[in-house]
């Protein structure tokens, strides 16, 4: 069981031993850490917080523990109870908050839970805050309110509504064509609240939705990360259903995948390819993914005349990449959109909406779309270690054998090579290094992995 503490919040499995899982203490120390942070930012009559959870079964608990966390430092709380985290992240700014918390494990199984951190725009700490918040928590430096200062918890379900308005209002979702094209929709909801909102947003779009795994139980069906091997119900019930495609959301509704109309997964990788495809067409500009996304963003930004670049591995460090380059959008392979014009966030209800938009003016099926776009193969593997090697010096020694590439380093060592790429990472936590590799084809990509793994063991001697 794990407790796992860093920049972006804490994570870990409910019950055990404090300090080493995410036990009612540990809820209590890293709210009490967030909110003592808050206070430190600027000194005010009245601090705000939104909180919201996915449906995962200790939410309630670990978002109880929260709140009144807060309340006992004199913070109020605006509770939005069952929610996504893109809905907390637009939250956040509308009630003129100081920060928020999502109180959510993503994609991870349900005996996992963890305490997302925002800030007074709705998004994720930098590095530098995160830490200090993890210091804090470890000096125990937290004073209390008095009993006339206490906050106060006031409920608020309509965010989701809120949030279903914003994206309906985007400049480049085409309401009249996404009614025009009579979609039916399987939505796979894993049992957590993207069976909520996005059955909602489909509503509102014209768009008939057939709800699979819909009910905010928090029992999740199955494995809860949206990949191939866990939908084999999704795509059973999309044929079944002779539905135009498939639409497959995590707990906390910040990843998207789809399913063509053939049962067959369009791309994790491609959500944000497509998604860009039609903002780009409207409005041409730069795009950002981190540099394990793939290359086909690159291509299609190309296409309409931006300039793509990449950033370090993580949301934030999207983001960040994002405003310096004025990006129009971007986000992650992983199905993350991260479209500016509604929010800095990743967003599955705003990425549902632009693909929609796409496939209604296009009137081209999901497979037909998905053949518009070079197909490139990703592998992803990783090379243990005796914790007596250094790593930054094999990594060193990678980026040496390799300086005539092109190469990047801002976050281990990234070979662009003509016609594939090789990313090195390693892991923060472990004697580990993260080999992802694309090319066109599988056996290509799986052949540079092991390719990069060899040269890893020769210079490791191992």
């Amino acid at each position: 069981m794990t407790l796992i503490k860093s920049i972006s919040g804490i994570r870990g499995t409910i019950g055990g031993t404090v300090g080493d899982n995410l036990t009612p203490i540990d809820a209590v120390k890293f709210a009490s850490a967030y909110g003592t942070w808050l206070k430190q930012q600027r000194s005010k009559s009245d601090y705000k917080v939104v909180v919201g959870r996915d449906a995962r079964l200790s939410g309630d608990m670990i978002q109880n523990l929260v709140m009144n966390t807060l309340v006992g430092l004199g913070i109020h709380v605006v509770d939005l109870g069952l929610s996504t985290t893109p809905t907390v992240e637009i939250a956040v700014p509308m009630e003129h908050a100081d920060g928020g918390i999502i109180l959510t494990a993503s994609h991870n199984p349900k005996q996992w839970n963890a305490l997302k951190l925002l800030n007074a725009k709705g998004e994720f700490l930098d590095g530098a805050e995160g830490q200090k918040i993890l210091e804090i928590a470890e000096s125990d430096s937290m004073t209390f309110a008095e009993v006339d200062d206490l906050g106060e918890i006031t409920k608020n379900d309509a965010y989701i509504d809120i949030h279903i308005d914003e994206v309906l209002d985007l400049e480049y979702v085409n309401q009249k064509a996404i009614q025009n094209a009579n979609f039916k929709v399987v939505v796979d909801g894993v049992n957590s609240t993207g069976g909520i909102a996005i059955p909602l947003l489909l509503e509102r779009l014209g768009v008939e939705a057939v709800k699979l795994y819909c009910d905010p139980t928090g029992h999740f069906p199955h494995n809860p990360e949206p990949l191939k091997e866990h939908l084999g119900d999704l795509s059973n019930e999309v044929k079944k259903h002779n539905a135009d495609f498939g639409i497959v959301v995590d707990p906390d509704v910040d990843r998207l995948a789809f399913m063509d109309e053939n049962g067959e997964m369009f791309g994790e990788e491609y959500t944000l390819v497509a998604c860009a495809d039609w903002v780009l067409s409207q409005n041409p500009g730069n795009t950002v993914s981190n540099m394990s996304s793939t290359r086909a963003l690159r291509d299609v930004t190309e296409k309409h005349g931006g300039t793509y670049q990449a950033s370090a591995v993580g949301e934030v460090n999207v983001v960040t990449l994002m405003k310096k380059n004025n990006a129009v959008i971007g986000g992650e392979g992983n199905g993350g959109i991260i479209y500016p014009e509604s929010h800095y966030g990743r967003d599955a209800l705003v990425g549902v909406a632009l693909f929609l938009s796409l496939l209604a003016e296009r009137k081209l099926s999901v497979s037909e779309l998905r053949k518009t776009y070079t197909s490139y193969f990703m592998s992803k593997k990783k090379i243990e270690l005796t914790p007596t090697l250094d790593v930054d010096a094999i990594l060193k020694a990678m980026e040496e054998k390799y300086s005539h590439e092109d190469l990047t380093t801002i976050d281990g060592v990234k070979i662009d090579f003509a016609e594939s790429w090789a990313h090195l990472r390693k892991s923060n936590t472990e004697p580990i290094i993260r080999i992802y590799t694309e090319a066109k084809s599988q056996t290509e990509a799986d052949s540079l992995a092991d390719k990069i793994i060899s040269e890893i063991k020769t210079i490791a001697n191992i």
